[in-house]
C-alpha cells in the first residue's frame, strides 16, 4: 500500500494500518524492571531531523526513502508543536474553524452535496507540513521481537514510514496511534520518517477552545513484544450491595503462541488476597474472583489493589510481567434521579482542565502534572473534566492515586459548524446525524474507552463538547452503554436537540446558566440530575457568585455541582526585548488573525501555575462540602 494525499480531504478515513486500541497497561521482562524500567520500551524522544514546508506542494516528496539527502533539514525536539520552534503562525482561537474570513471551506458531504472537495486540504494554502527524520538501532533485548512504534499524541495528520517502506497513516490528535514495524525493521539504521499535517478533515471536529499547534506534541517509543504477549487487560470489579464484599472478574487478549498466565492480587500492604492460573491465547478469562472485605475506592480514600499477571511460555520461562492498579467503587443514578458513588449522593467540585506549560504549550511533564493534582488537592477540587480530549495517559493513573474524580472527555468539538458569532445555525453541523461521519466518532469513542477503561477515578465519559447533536453523538452513547455499566455518560449539546434526550446524556449539563433557571429545572419534576459542565468562567475578576451555586447543593439534592472553567491560563512566555525580561503573552498577541485574544486567560492559576486571589474563594465554598 502507498501513501494517498487525498485522505487528508475524506473523513472516512482516519486510520490505516493502525493497530487497535487497547488498555494503557506496562509491562516489564520480571519484577526488578518495576523500579529500573522495562527493557521492552525505547524513547525516540529528543532532537529529529526536520523540514517545515508552509503547504503540501512545497513538501519534500521523497523524504522517507532510505537514500534521501538531508543535509538541508533543520532539527527539532521532539515532543514539541512546530509553532513553538519558529515554524508557521501561533493563533489562538476559541469558537470559529481558524481559517474564517480567509478560506471558504465546508465539511464534506455536508449542504446536501453528497461528495468530496478535491484538494480540501490535500492542495490547501493554509496546510503545514512538517517532514520528520529519525535514525535509530534496534537495543538487545528488541532483536527478533514483534516491535510496535507509538505516537502518544500527534496534531492532526500523521503519515508513517520506515526504510522507505509506508506503514500507516492516523488521525486524533489526543489519542495514542500504534503501527506494527516489523515487516520492515533492521537491527541497525533503521531511518523512520514521519509527515504531519496541520489540518485535515479531522479539523472540523477538533474545533476547541485553544492555541492551534501541529506536530508530535507527545512522547514517541518503540516496543517490543515478547514471544507471548498480554495486548489488553479489561478489569471490572463490582462491589455488592452491601458494598463489603465484591467480585474481580479479569479478561485478557494475549497475542503470539499460547501462554501461562499467573495472576496475583495483592492489598495495599502487600498481603496476597487471590492467585490463579489460566493457560490458552487470543482472549483468555480468568475465574470469577470473590472478595469477602472490600477497600472502596474514593476521593477521601482512594485505595488501590495491585494486580500482577506474569506470563510464562511452554517451557515456563518468564516472558513478560504485567502490574496494574485497580480499585472497587460504584456509581448509580437512582430512581430518585441522584447520582450516588459508594451510596454517597455525589458532588462535584470540579474544575475543567486544559494540559498546559507556559513554555511549552501542551507539552507537558510530569511534574506539571503532579504539581496540578496537589494544586486539586489543597484547594478541595475533587474532579476534572479533561476538556476537550483525552490527557497524556500518566494523568489517570495520578488521579486514581489522589481521589480525584475524572469526566473523561473523548476529542470531539465542532463548534465552528454549527454556532456562528454566536448564532445557533447548524446547516453544516458535523457529525450531527451525517453517517459519512460517523465511523469516525464512534472511532473516538472506542478508543477513549478501550485506553482508559481501568481507571476507577472515570466515573463519567463524556461524548466530547460543543458539537450540537445528533444520532452520530447518540450512537457515541449507545456504543458506552454497550460497553460500560459500571459509569454513566455525559453530554452537553443534547439541550439544543430536546427530541435526542432520551438517548443522550445520563445528566441534564448546561454551560454557565443562572442559578434561577438551574431552581426553575429542579422544581419542573425534571428527569435527570443536574450537573454544571462548565461554570463561573474564571476571567478577570471573576468567580464572585460562587455561593449562589453552592447554596444549590444543600437544597437540591439532583443538583450534583459543576466544573469551573478553566483550571490555567492559557499563555506563553516571550522574551520582551524592551524590558529584557519573559512575559506571558495571551491569544491576539501574536500577530494572529482571527483570534480571540484574551479569551485564552480564564484559568483559576496564571500560565506559569501562580495561583489567582479567585482561587482562595474556590477553597472556601468547595471545602464546604468536601
Amino acid at each position: 500500500m502507498q501513501a494517498n494525499l487525498q485522505w487528508l480531504d475524506d473523513p472516512e478515513v482516519f486510520r490505516v494500518n493502525q493497530l487497535p486500541a487497547h488498555s494503557d497497561h506496562h509491562y516489564y521482562h520480571d519484577t526488578a524492571e518495576f523500579k529500573t524500567g522495562s527493557r521492552f520500551i525505547k524513547s525516540l524522544n529528543g532532537a529529529w531531523r526536520f523540514n517545515f514546508a508552509k503547504t503540501p506542494a512545497e513538501r519534500p516528496v521523497d523524504f522517507y526513502q532510505p537514500d534521501f539527502d538531508a543535509t538541508d533539514f533543520d532539527t527539532i525536539q521532539v515532543p514539541g508543536h512546530i509553532e513553538l520552534a519558529g515554524y508557521g503562525q501561533i493563533q489562538y482561537i476559541n469558537t470559529l474553524y481558524p481559517w474564517e474570513g480567509k478560506i471558504y471551506r465546508r465539511p464534506p458531504y455536508t449542504l446536501n452535496q453528497d461528495q468530496l472537495t478535491p484538494g480540501l486540504f490535500s492542495d490547501a494554502a493554509d496546510n503545514t507540513v512538517g517532514s520528520y527524520l529519525k535514525t535509530f538501532d534496534l537495543d538487545d533485548a528488541f532483536k527478533g521481537q514483534r516491535i510496535i512504534i507509538q505516537f502518544q499524541g500527534v496534531e492532526e495528520a500523521l503519515y508513517v514510514w520506515l526504510n522507505g517502506h509506508f506503514i500507516g497513516y492516523a488521525e486524533d490528535s489526543f489519542t495514542p496511534s500504534e503501527f506494527d514495524l516489523t515487516p520492515y525493521i533492521q537491527d541497525q539504521g533503521n531511518v523512520l520518517a514521519v509527515r504531519v499535517y496541520k489540518r485535515s478533515t479531522a479539523a472540523f471536529i477538533e474545533d476547541q477552545d485553544m492555541f492551534r499547534f501541529s506536530g508530535i506534541f507527545r512522547d514517541v517509543n518503540i516496543l517490543a513484544e515478547p514471544a507471548s504477549h498480554i495486548t489488553d487487560l479489561d478489569i471490572r470489579p463490582v462491589p455488592n450491595a452491601n458494598l463489603k464484599s465484591g467480585e474481580l472478574n479479569i479478561t485478557t487478549k494475549v497475542t503470539g503462541e499460547p501462554a501461562t498466565l499467573a495472576l496475583t492480587v495483592k492489598d495495599h500492604d502487600g498481603r496476597v488476597l487471590t492467585s490463579q492460573t489460566q493457560t490458552g491465547s487470543g482472549s483468555v478469562t480468568f475465574d470469577t474472583m470473590l472478595f469477602d472485605q472490600l477497600h472502596l475506592w474514593s476521593p477521601q480514600t482512594p485505595y488501590l489493589y495491585q494486580l500482577t499477571i506474569e506470563v510464562y511460555d511452554a517451557d515456563h520461562q518468564l516472558l513478560e510481567v504485567v502490574p496494574y492498579q485497580f480499585g472497587f467503587r460504584t456509581v448509580e443514578l437512582r430512581d430518585d434521579k441522584v447520582i450516588y458513588v459508594n451510596n454517597k449522593r455525589l458532588v462535584i467540585n470540579g474544575v475543567n482542565r486544559h494540559e498546559w506549560n507556559a513554555h511549552t504549550g501542551r507539552v507537558i511533564s510530569m511534574a506539571d502534572m503532579r504539581a496540578d493534582i496537589q494544586t486539586m488537592l489543597a484547594n478541595n477540587i475533587n474532579a476534572d473534566r479533561t476538556c476537550h480530549y483525552p490527557d497524556q495517559l500518566p494523568w489517570y493513573q495520578l488521579c486514581d492515586e489522589a481521589g480525584i474524580y475524572l469526566m473523561a472527555e473523548n476529542n470531539l468539538e465542532s463548534h465552528g459548524s454549527w454556532q456562528k458569532m454566536g448564532a445557533i445555525e447548524p446547516s453544516y453541523n458535523v457529525p450531527g446525524d451525517n453517517p459519512h461521519w460517523l465511523a469516525a466518532v464512534i472511532d473516538r469513542a472506542r478508543s477513549n474507552y478501550e485506553w482508559f477503561k481501568n481507571h476507577p477515578s472515570i466515573i463519567f465519559w463524556s461524548l466530547g463538547n460543543e458539537s450540537y447533536a445528533g444520532e452520530d453523538i447518540a450512537a457515541m452513547q449507545a456504543f458506552y452503554k454497550e460497553h460500560d455499566d459500571s459509569r454513566l455518560v455525559h453530554y452537553e449539546g443534547v439541550v439544543h436537540t430536546p427530541e435526542l434526550k432520551d438517548r443522550i446524556s445520563d445528566v441534564e449539563s448546561r454551560m454557565y446558566e443562572k442559578p434561577q433557571n438551574i431552581v426553575a429545572y429542579l422544581e419542573d419534576n425534571p428527569t435527570k440530575p443536574f450537573l454544571d459542565c462548565e461554570y463561573m468562567h474564571d476571567m478577570g475578576n471573576s468567580l464572585g457568585g460562587m455561593q449562589s451555586y453552592n447554596d444549590l447543593i444543600d437544597k437540591y439534592p439532583m443538583y450534583q455541582g459543576g466544573f469551573i472553567w478553566d483550571f490555567i491560563d492559557q499563555a506563553l512566555f516571550v522574551h520582551d526585548p524592551i524590558t529584557d525580561q519573559d512575559v506571558l503573552r495571551y491569544g491576539g498577541d501574536f500577530d494572529e488573525r482571527h483570534s480571540d485574544y484574551e479569551f485564552s486567560g480564564d484559568g483559576l492559576m496564571f500560565a506559569d501555575r501562580t495561583p489567582k486571589p479567585a482561587m482562595q474563594e474556590v477553597k472556601y465554598y468547595y471545602g464546604l462540602h468536601k
